[in-house]
């Protein structure tokens, strides 16, 4: 498209310096680039221009970023006929282009000058209104820009205003929201009142960006931390978990990158300076600095400190650690309402079960004797032998019937003889069990198809059969906690819960893919067959051709 071509009068200019004063003003107090000023300005001349000669009209107006003159105009577009104008306002034929100017050609616009527009009480209102909406929109945008990557930072700022107990705080470029849920409990603020908070969102809405500060999220005392301690902002000393009680206690779980220094000490510092600078800004809250571990039964230990703990027992399929301490220690590991070992199991991320030597010791005399009646009753045998089991560790029928005999016989006082008729006992029970459950599953008409589900047992068969499951689509429609519910308690965990369930479905994505394949195959068939056609169609004119050739170019035989 060519340039425009100035035709018509031209007004009189309005040379306004203080346009450029105003918009370098505004630019500075709003923190954004004076050409959006300008351009604010030169929006709303042009509403106002339109709103004089016709919103019809192509109004543009421009305003001299040097002297601030402001010139309006009307662009007319030139189109190569009259059947091509589609607004007669705004568009003109090139045959009535030339006689305004004879160089016109389509896709130029002629431009007319307007005289200057002398603003009304309302035309100077709505110019103002332009204005201001698209300084706000500037604004909005740049603190949007500004902060939309800072989230996970400190800032301070200061308390504009409180509003329903919610804090709103002036950042100096911008304002945030301290929610009254993100403050720390019995805490207060004034107008005025300077607060050092965490950012934790940053948001663009239709109102502006919103930006949400917190001052009891965990990651806030984990940057004060890096403020007040050089090695940890260097990477020397590195936090790898916090566990806040907002207002109350906390704990954080530190590690040392560098063999030689102690993680704990420096984030203490010289008589406390350091932990205590983190304690005054958190309002009091009591701050356990803990070594971190890979091991997750020393470092849950040190969790718990101060409590001393004499014993624990991981079970690493259910994430949960069985911890024994002193009696007269019960309470200070627990912690008042739970408080201790709360924050511990937050910190490392385990399921905490707390006893005592006593009750620990009770629970595994009752494990004992269940477990050595378990074998009384299965395997035909006396107390001695089977408390000698269960000492040995022998939990179940299945550990007698398939470990190798060479563990049985190393049992004192067992030889070849016994191990093999233990094995052998165990054995036919399981194969009696297994014969019951299968009876009993069929009973209850529960499909072969669920019995071949990968790691369905027996028992779970009957269970499922007994709340209604009874086909492997049945089974592939459960969710997991449902699953769990169904199953014989503490038969399955959560992780061979959903194998399971994915085993049963397993079936819907092998049918799925073969349709897609029988898709596939027809749809290649019918476009061999479609070339095949193509080809035999193009062979068919061919000889037609040549046909006509031979039968027009070829001497007629002379009559005899």
């Amino acid at each position: 498209m060519s340039e425009s071509m100035q035709t018509g009068q031209t007004g009189a200019a309005q040379s306004r310096p203080e346009l450029i004063e105003v918009a370098e003003t505004v630019a500075r107090d709003k923190g954004i680039e004076r050409e959006e000023v300008l351009e604010a300005m030169e929006q709303a001349i042009q509403k106002a221009g339109r709103s004089k000669y016709g919103h019809e009209h192509d109004i543009r107006a421009t305003i001299d970023r040097q002297t601030g003159e402001i010139s309006l105009v009307r662009y007319v577009e030139v189109v190569e006929s009259a059947d091509d104008i589609e607004n007669e306002t705004t568009q003109i034929d090139l045959e009535a282009a030339k006689k305004r100017d004879s160089n016109a050609e389509p896709g130029d616009f002629l431009v007319d000058a307007l005289p200057p527009i002398d603003f009304g009480r309302i035309a100077a209102q709505t110019a103002k209104q332009v204005i201001v909406q698209r300084v706000r929109d500037a604004e909005r945008s740049r603190q949007y820009e500004e902060y939309k990557d800072r989230t996970g930072e400190i800032v301070n700022g200061l308390v504009k205003r409180i509003e329903y107990g919610n804090v709103i705080v002036d950042l100096g470029r911008a304002e945030a929201l301290l929610r009254r849920d993100e403050t720390i409990p019995r805490e207060h603020f004034n107008t005025g009142d300077r607060v050092r908070s965490y950012i934790v969102d940053v948001r663009e809405e239709t109102r502006g960006p919103q930006i949400f500060l917190s001052r009891t999220h965990p990651q806030f005392m984990a940057k004060l931390f890096a403020q007040e301690v050089p090695e940890i902002y260097d990477g020397i000393i590195e936090i790898k978990a916090v566990a806040r009680d907002s207002g109350s206690r906390a704990k954080i779980a530190v590690i040392s990158n560098d063999s030689s220094i102690d993680p704990v000490g420096p984030c203490i510092g010289m008589r406390g300076s350091r932990v205590q600078a983190v304690v005054g800004e958190l309002q009091g809250e009591k701050i356990d600095i803990i070594q971190w571990s890979p091991d997750p039964a020393a470092f849950i230990v040190n969790a718990l400190a101060p409590a001393e703990v004499a014993k624990v027992v991981l079970d690493e399929e259910t994430n949960r650690i069985e911890v024994v301490v002193p009696d007269e220690q019960l309470s200070l590991a627990i912690g008042r309402r739970g408080q201790n070992v709360r924050l511990a199991s937050q910190l490392s991320g385990w399921d905490i079960d707390i006893l005592t030597e006593a009750e620990e010791s009770e629970r595994r005399t009752e494990e004992f004797k269940v477990r050595s009646q378990m074998f009384v009753d299965t395997l035909d045998v006396d107390d001695v032998i089977a408390h000698l089991l269960v000492t040995e560790g022998f939990s179940t029928v299945e550990e007698v019937a398939f470990v190798p005999v060479e563990d049985i016989v190393d049992i004192e006082g067992f030889d070849e003889e016994v191990s093999e008729e233990l094995r052998e006992r165990a054995r036919a029970y399981l194969a009696q069990q297994e014969e019951e459950l299968t009876q009993r599953r069929k009973d209850l008409n529960v499909s072969d198809d669920l019995a071949e589900v990968e790691g369905v047992t027996p028992s779970l068969l009957v269970a499922l059969g007994e709340n209604g499951i009874k086909t492997r689509d049945d089974l592939a429609d459960l969710a997991t906690d449902e699953l769990l519910e169904f199953a014989p308690a503490g038969s399955l965990t959560e992780n061979t819960a959903n194998e399971i369930i994915m085993a049963a479905r397993a079936h819907w994505f092998e049918e799925e893919d073969a349709k897609k394949a029988e898709a596939a195959e027809e749809a290649e068939e019918t476009a061999e067959d479609a070339k095949d056609a193509k080809d035999a169609d193009a062979s068919g004119s061919d000889t037609e051709e040549k046909t006509e050739e031979s039968s027009d170019g070829g001497e007629k035989p002379e009559s005899g």
